[in-house]
């Protein structure tokens, strides 16, 4: 059975009328359904190319996501996720913060017809935007950010320093975060608040979250040599190609 909007044409799915039914629903069992689910049942498969171009699926188990959204309660405060713009697709990691972070600790998710098109009774409700900083730039320059959002995530992108100045220029934006990770770490890896003034960095790990830069024989570059990021930790997917260049560890 599924509960949804009751102008859906679709056949296969059945309607449930929450008033009309009211009586029927009633009469069903109160106490919550026994589950059988373990941290390490999977959760979803999510296809990135990365780098190499070519769809690969990421098998993200329950403790993966469990970890993220603990990391996000640490940062955020209750009133921060309170309102998530449903800015991403949910064919994109980014979707996994906007959707499960909110409804996680308390918040609601904004659904809207169009993200860089706000109506005015969308746009007051929002409190924080998760989102590339391309998009952000396009709100930005519409001039249809929200006055009542107070906390910005920015990811997938480099993000500008230019950018993160005409964020905090705006007068009501209070944070800014630069966050960093593939799909097969679930969703970020890395995160820093980044200032007006501030330069551009991935900054640190997130917790339960171990970062390392490696030479092509494995082992630690010393400061200012560039080298090849690992990933390790919580995060970390179930199921990766050889080559993705990501540690279990």
């Amino acid at each position: 059975m599924a509960i949804l909007d009751s102008r859906s044409s679709d056949p296969r799915l059945q309607v449930l009328h929450l008033d009309r039914d009211l009586s029927i629903i009633e009469q069903k069992r109160s106490d919550n359904p026994e589950a059988s689910i373990a941290t390490d049942n999977l959760a979803y498969v999510i296809y990135t190319s990365g780098s190499t171009g070519i769809p690969k699926g990421v098998a993200i188990e329950h403790r993966n996501t469990v970890a993220l959204l603990h990391w996000a309660k640490s940062v955020f405060t209750a009133d921060e996720l309170a309102g998530i713009l449903a800015s991403t697709s949910i064919c994109f990691d980014l979707s996994v913060f906007e959707l499960f972070a909110p409804l996680s600790w308390g918040g609601k998710i904004i659904l809207v017809e169009n993200a860089l098109s706000l109506r005015a009774t969308d746009a007051k409700r929002i409190t924080l935007v998760n989102t590339v900083p391309s998009a952000m730039a396009a709100l930005l320059a519409a001039g249809a950010l929200p006055e009542s959002v107070r906390v910005v995530n920015l990811a997938g992108e480099a993000l500008r320093p230019e950018l993160v100045r005409q964020l905090y220029q705006t007068g009501t934006v209070e944070k800014v975060y630069d966050l960093y990770g593939p799909s097969e770490t679930t969703t970020y890896s890395t995160f820093t608040r980044r200032t007006a003034n501030s330069p551009a960095t991935i900054g640190r790990p997130i917790s339960n979250t171990q970062i390392y830069l490696l030479d092509s024989n494995l082992r630690p570059v010393p400061i200012g040599v560039p080298g090849e990021l690992y990933i390790g930790g919580a995060g970390v997917a179930r199921e990766l190609p050889a080559s993705s260049g990501i540690d279990r560890g």
